[in-house]
């Protein structure tokens, strides 16, 4: 074990964290009675945070496959949430965007959301909270700039999440 490194594996923890929020998060949707599955909720918040997006980005962004997200997208469009217009660069290719009747579906979702966000943060100060949002971030940043694997140090043993 690397003694630079607490000893409780972080991938668990942040893991086990993002498996209690998505939880509370489906519980809170089906209870808000937005008419969307968890997946479709998600989807629309990836399109409202990356406009304009091919719907292949939105998959790789989301972590499933292609079929995936168009399914959603496809489920989305329908209910006249989503519009998908031909990319400029490639015909070929579609851009999805926001339509105005998400608006009020997103408030919603949004409101559930920040119940749950203050659920998680209960009882931290505002610096704790913001001590909290900047480690991740860092973290973040770190796990998204090393995916060429060169700030990886190879050791004798794989390091444990």
């Amino acid at each position: 074990m690397d003694p630079d490194l607490p000893t409780r594996p972080l991938g668990f923890l942040v893991g086990d964290i993002a498996r209690l929020l998505r939880r509370r998060f489906e519980k809170a949707l089906a209870e808000a009675d937005t008419g969307l599955t968890a997946g479709e909720a998600r989807t629309l918040a990836f399109v409202e945070h990356y406009p304009d997006q091919r719907q292949s980005a939105l998959a790789e962004r989301f972590g499933v496959e292609p079929m995936t997200m168009c399914g959603f997208l496809d489920r989305l469009e329908n209910a006249g949430l989503v519009a998908r217009r031909p990319d400029p660069s490639d015909r070929r290719a579609k851009l999805v965007a926001l339509t105005a009747a998400a608006e009020p579906v997103l408030d919603r979702i949004h409101a559930e959301a920040v119940t749950i966000r203050r659920a998680a943060l209960a009882g931290m100060n505002r610096q704790e909270m913001d001590a909290v949002y900047a480690l991740l971030e860092r973290m973040h940043t770190n796990l998204h700039a090393s995916t060429d694997h060169k700030t990886y140090q190879k050791t004798d043993q794989p390091e444990r999440s």
